[in-house]
C-alpha cells in the first residue's frame, strides 16, 4: 500500500538501547487482528439463502483494509488506570521505571466533549522515523474493540521529528480500578506522503462519464460474491 523512495523504503522504530527487548515492540497492524475477526467466516451458512447470500463483514475489503494499514504502538508496559468522581478523575500507577502516565492541563482543551474527564498522556518510548516527505498519522486502532481509555488523533512530520511521541488520551470507561496490560494497542500509525495535504478539492456535479463509472463499479461489486477486490482497488 505504501511505496517509499528506493534510497530509503521503511519507516524506522527507534527505542533506546537499554529499552530494547524490555518494552513492547510496535507490531505490523495485519498480524494482531482482533479474536472476533478471525473467527468470523466469510460467509455465515447460518444465514445463507435464496434471500441472503450470508456475506459477513469479513468480505469487506474497505474494513479489513482499515485494520490492516501501518502499524500497532503498544504500551510499553502496564499501567494501573482508576477511574473516579464520576470520570472527573483518573489516578495512574505502574511498577515499570519509567513515566507511564501523566495529565495535561484541563484549560488545554476547556469545552472538549469529553468533560468532565480530565486529559490524560500515555509516554512512548519508541521513535518513529519516515523516509523525506512523509508523515504519519496517530489515531486509536481502527475496528478494533474499545478500550477504557481512547487516544487522541495527530499527525506528525516523523521525517524531522526525532523526539518520543506522546499520547494524549481521555479515560472512557465508568469508575473503576483498570489493568491496562504491557502491550495493549494504543494507537495505529499509518505514514501518509504530505504532498496529498496540497491536494485541491473539486465539488460539483458528476459527468455522465463518471456517473457510468461509478455506476459499473456499483453494479459489478452486487454481481459478484460481495465487495469485489478489483473493483475497489481500481477506483482508488
Amino acid at each position: 500500500m505504501f511505496h517509499f523512495s528506493q534510497t530509503s523504503r521503511s519507516i524506522r522504530f527507534l527505542c533506546r538501547p537499554e529499552d530494547h527487548g524490555v518494552i513492547a515492540p510496535p507490531v505490523a497492524a495485519k498480524t494482531v487482528l482482533p479474536d472476533w475477526f478471525r473467527k468470523l467466516p466469510a460467509v455465515d451458512s447460518q444465514h445463507s439463502s435464496a434471500t441472503n447470500n450470508g456475506l459477513t463483514v469479513k468480505r469487506c475489503m474497505p474494513f479489513l483494509d482499515a485494520m490492516t494499514t501501518g502499524w500497532i504502538l503498544p504500551l510499553a508496559a502496564t499501567v494501573r488506570l482508576e477511574v473516579k468522581d464520576g470520570g472527573r478523575t483518573v489516578d495512574a500507577g505502574w511498577e515499570f521505571d519509567r513515566t507511564m502516565v501523566s495529565n495535561h492541563g484541563a484549560h488545554q482543551v476547556a469545552g472538549n466533549p469529553k468533560e468532565p474527564g480530565p486529559p490524560c498522556k500515555f509516554h512512548n518510548y519508541w521513535s518513529i522515523r519516515t523516509p523525506p516527505g512523509w508523515s504519519s498519522l496517530f489515531l486509536p486502532p481502527l475496528n478494533r474493540p474499545a478500550q477504557p481509555f481512547e487516544c487522541v488523533a495527530g499527525i506528525v512530520d516523523t521525517d524531522t521529528y526525532a523526539a518520543d511521541i506522546h499520547f494524549p488520551f481521555f479515560a472512557t470507561a465508568p469508575d473503576g480500578l483498570y489493568v491496562i496490560e504491557k502491550g495493549t494497542p494504543l494507537v495505529q500509525v499509518i505514514p501518509v506522503r504530505r504532498e496529498g495535504a496540497a491536494l485541491k478539492a473539486e465539488i460539483r456535479a458528476e459527468t455522465g462519464a463518471e456517473a457510468t463509472e461509478r455506476e459499473t463499479v456499483y453494479r459489478n461489486t452486487i454481481a459478484s460474491e460481495g465487495w469485489y477486490r478489483k473493483w475497489a482497488r481500481a477506483a482508488r
